[in-house]
């Protein structure tokens, strides 16, 4: 088979999106060498304002493309060629939904599955695939749930440069990742405990300034090579997030040992398992409760350290290769169909 996707995330070095498509990509070539896999992109030109209804339709029939995967909401508005669309989540579609959210995909997508020009969609957890059938009103055999994984490099790593206990949370600082409230229970469990709050990540310009206050520390934009060491100084990930897609810190973390706090949201959940303390995302007193627990628990520190370890191996980048190529398969059939 030949499967086209979309390059148009790798135009910014870094997110979420990019790091799906650069390692779904690298996996796809290593477990199916026969396959052939390209990265398509618009390029200058005429075209290129047309790109989704006439350059990238015309460049996959001169391709002899036979799916093209859009990994960012979009597919060719054009349906020449089986196409799958990746669902990260429904926050586009959401009325809390972030500012400067993309036309393209919160006005555009819904059209785009509506009308089928989506052979198939693809959402990285059950949690989303229940809510995308849901809210577009589909046939549950047209989605199918792929987890993402964690990249090799995350792994327990020795970290010797940290001499205070912290809670970190790995994430875009943004209004639905439950921030404030994540920091006053900190700020209750300090009164009582020598312990750090580190917050890795950008600021989203929707999200109100914290306060600087002794112990905690804005980290800003962290490069990736450095948070495999956060993660496994860290007493512990607390992720109070009010809604997720996947939640991938969360693997992340496990990944390299430590424990994780999260949010009852359902897609984190299904993400953390049984590995994960798992509180209320409005319960103040409750996170309060989980982190001196952590703090004080040194069995319960281990244990969840050992359970996290172990729920990180059931995701790996092949075992998503596979999946994903199945969808492709399978996407390719109903379009020839």
């Amino acid at each position: 088979m030949r499967i086209a996707l979309d390059a148009t995330p790798l135009a910014v070095p870094t997110g979420g999106i990019t790091r799906y498509t650069v390692e779904l990509h690298r996996a796809l070539n290593a477990a199916f060498p026969c396959d052939e896999y390209l990265l398509m992109q618009a390029g200058a030109g005429a075209l290129h304002k047309r790109w989704w209804s006439c350059g990238l339709p015309f460049a996959l029939i001169r391709r002899d493309v036979d799916v093209f995967h859009g990994v960012d909401f979009s597919v060719p508005y054009l349906p020449v060629r089986a196409a799958v669309m990746t669902v990260h989540d429904l926050s586009p579609f959401r009325a809390d939904r972030a500012p400067g959210t993309s036309e393209r995909i919160s006005r555009r997508t819904p059209w785009l599955i509506g009308l089928g020009l989506a052979t198939m969609l693809v959402t990285p957890t059950e949690a989303i695939r229940r809510e995308t059938i849901s809210h577009f009103g589909i046939r549950p055999n047209r989605v199918v749930a792929v987890p993402l994984a964690a990249s090799d490099h995350f792994r327990p790593v020795e970290n010797g440069l940290e001499t205070t206990p912290y809670f970190l949370f790995a994430g875009t600082l943004e209004p639905r990742k439950n921030l404030h409230l994540l920091v006053e229970a900190w700020r209750q469990v300090r009164r009582t405990h020598v312990v750090d709050l580190v917050l890795a990540g950008r600021q989203r310009e929707d999200f109100a300034p914290l306060p600087a206050e002794p112990g905690l520390r804005l980290m800003g934009a962290v490069e990736e090579s450095a948070l495999p060491g956060l993660y496994s100084g860290a007493r512990a990930l607390v992720f109070p997030s009010l809604y997720e897609g996947f939640g991938l810190p969360v693997l992340e973390a496990m990944q390299c040992g430590a424990p994780v706090l999260v949010s009852r949201d359902p897609a984190v959940a299904e993400v953390a398992g049984n590995a994960g303390l798992s509180v209320d995302a409005s319960d103040a007193r409750g996170w309060v409760t989980a982190m001196t627990a952590v703090l004080e628990n040194a069995s319960l520190h281990s244990q969840m350290r050992a359970a996290g370890l172990a729920r990180a191996k059931a995701f790996s980048w092949p075992r998503t290769a596979v999946q994903m190529r199945e969808v492709y398969r399978e996407a390719a059939a109903r379009f020839a169909g």
